[in-house]
């Protein structure tokens, strides 16, 4: 899971990519980079950490040029190095730099054909330096000194016929200027809008609308599955499909839990989705428990608030604040190792007693994964003193793998995963479970986009859009993933450490 953008001003770009990145950081915040672009030259600046952390003052100073693109990360496929932050850039042909969101599901077979049939090297384990190279080498084929808008669509062509999986991409082609594009699926989200200004019209292109607006760029719409946007440095724009079959999957997940609500997906307003999916558990709960005796309806914060609220309202519920929330500890489900996860909860969250106390208290969270979070925020309220405590998850059950970038664990430590939704309740201690229905999720987007036919809901449903992935590549990413291979409880401290240490060096 990323954030991308790309940008060609009239002016230096470096201030305006940094205020994209700050508004994308929910989307990464373990590493972030930008390239930017003047006089044919790169200059780079990408290390572990914040936005505010990566780039200071001595740093914007040297990202010239009016041209760029900048990323956050949250790793999905390779390691936490500093060395793997993006953008990623080679020199040949032209000088490409490129960032990507998503994660490319045959990243060993390209990585192999790449090494030996066009002899070109990779550098590190991440999937984005794969498709750049995959970008470079298909342009190098047509070898045009000045390529046109055609050359770059025919290389981007021949790159979706070659690689799998769930990718936005943005990329700067030195002298040039900006190349971005989607998967033929449309499973990760990638949206452009343009600004006027005096010296003429600009252009962003952004994983999220809302990196548009805190910059005073209108939404023009999104890029479509498979299509390809090329932006000259001159702020001419040409757009292509460059996918033989694309149908527009998006991510479920994005909706519920990764988007910011102020964003803008596919036409779809994240904000009024999330209230849908509130009214939705509110009808379940009226035809599972019409004589319900909740007394109050508390969020876990913060993105589950507006789903909760319309909840509240359309029960007749009392809404309350119960959790204050520590805004400095990260998402606990990415976390390597139960126990830094069980201590970062207690960190995150802290109860308000007297919202609990003597009450049947209905909790809502955006969804439940691993389920470490949920089990001991059950166990805060009933510490308490709430009388019952009843659990909902405006997404179904997470019972499967994601592998188009989200960087969710192995199946076997997925909570829900070979267990009912009454197990899962007992397993969190909770008296009631409630999971939100696939078909009421699907039908809160659709109610903001009617056109949208078909989602990856393959977290939900084990159906997995890109037709390539079987049990030998579920088990591969399961040994990858899970707390062993990330080092487990005693060695994430341990590696967490010496990655810091390597940093600072």
């Amino acid at each position: 899971m990323c954030g991308i953008v790309g940008i060609v001003a009239k002016s230096n770009v470096n201030q305006t990519i940094f205020d994209a990145l700050t508004v994308l950081q929910h989307r990464g915040q373990d590493a972030a980079g930008m390239v930017t672009c003047e006089s044919n030259r790169f200059f780079m600046r990408k290390d572990n950490g914040l936005v505010n952390e990566v780039f200071r003052t001595r740093h914007m100073k040297r990202l010239m040029g009016n041209i760029g693109i900048g990323h956050v990360r949250y790793p999905t496929a390779g390691s936490s190095s500093s060395a793997e932050a993006q953008p990623f850039y080679v020199n040949a042909p032209y000088g490409i730099a490129l960032a990507h969101n998503g994660n490319l599901t045959n990243t060993a077979d390209l990585r192999e054909r790449m090494r030996k049939e066009n002899l070109r090297h990779i550098n590190t384990t991440s999937d984005s330096e794969v498709l750049l190279n995959i970008m470079a080498h298909e342009l190098q084929q047509i070898g045009r000194l000045v390529p046109t808008s055609d050359d770059i669509f025919a290389a981007i062509k021949a790159l979706h016929k070659r690689v799998r999986g769930g990718y936005a991409v943005v990329s700067v082609i030195t002298g040039y200027g900006i190349v971005a594009f989607r998967d033929p699926h449309g499973i990760r989200p990638l949206v452009y809008g343009q600004r006027e200004t005096k010296e003429g019209t600009e252009y962003m292109v952004a994983s999220e609308s809302v990196a548009l607006d805190i910059s005073g760029f209108t939404l023009i719409r999104d890029i479509e599955p498979g299509e390809a946007i090329f932006i000259t440095q001159d702020g001419d724009v040409h757009t292509m499909q460059c996918a033989e079959n694309p149908q527009l999957h998006p991510c479920l997940f994005e909706y519920v839990y990764l988007a910011r609500p102020d964003s803008i997906i596919d036409n779809v307003n994240v904000y009024k989705s999330r209230m849908r999916m509130g009214v939705k558990l509110a009808e379940k709960v009226k035809r599972e428990r019409p004589d319900h005796d909740i007394d109050v309806i508390i969020p876990i914060p913060d993105t589950s608030r507006t789903s909760a609220l319309e909840m509240a309202h359309h029960l007749g519920v009392k809404f309350r604040e119960g959790f204050i929330k520590n805004r400095y500890i990260g998402r606990t489900f990415i976390m390597p190792g139960q126990t830094q996860r069980a201590k970062s909860v207690r960190r995150k969250l802290n109860p308000i007693e007297l919202e609990f106390k003597g009450r049947v208290v209905m909790l809502v969270d955006d969804s439940i994964v691993r389920g470490t979070t949920s089990k001991q925020i059950v166990q805060m309220a009933l510490e308490m003193g709430a009388k019952k405590v009843y659990f909902a998850s405006a997404a179904p059950a997470v019972r499967f793998p994601n592998v188009y970038g989200i960087d969710m664990p192995s199946a076997k430590e997925l909570i829900a995963h070979g267990r009912t939704d009454d197990e899962v309740g007992e397993e969190i201690g909770a008296d009631w479970m409630l999971y939100q229905d696939l078909d009421d999720l699907k039908d809160c987007l659709r109610a903001g986009n009617k056109s949208l036919k078909g989602f990856d809901a393959s977290v939900f449903d084990g159906k997995y859009i890109t037709g390539d992935i079987d049990d030998a590549y579920l088990k591969r990413i399961d040994d990858e993933r899970n707390d062993n291979a990330k080092g487990g409880d005693k060695k994430s401290a341990t590696n967490q450490n010496a990655n810091l240490h390597a940093t600072i060096r």
